[in-house]
């Protein structure tokens, strides 16, 4: 299993709570977590094919960005 980090504008529990039926919703996602504390809001991804690109639109659809960290 790999971690894909994203930077993103995810800044409150509530942005949390509206990207979570895309994350929950697309099943090669194993397990996802946003860091709040961190500046960069920091998403974390858990995937065994899942890819970065795939996150980017994901998190896009939702209404907000993410960009890998590398």
């Amino acid at each position: 299993m790999k971690e894909l980090l994203f930077k993103t504008n995810i800044k409150c529990n509530g942005c949390i709570a509206k990207v979570t039926p895309f994350l929950n919703g697309e099943k090669q996602i194993e397990e996802w977590d946003v860091n709040l504390e961190n500046p960069d809001r920091v998403l974390s991804i858990k995937t065994e094919s899942f890819s970065a690109e795939a996150v980017t639109e994901l998190v896009k659809k939702a209404g907000y960005n993410a960009e890998e960290i590398k």
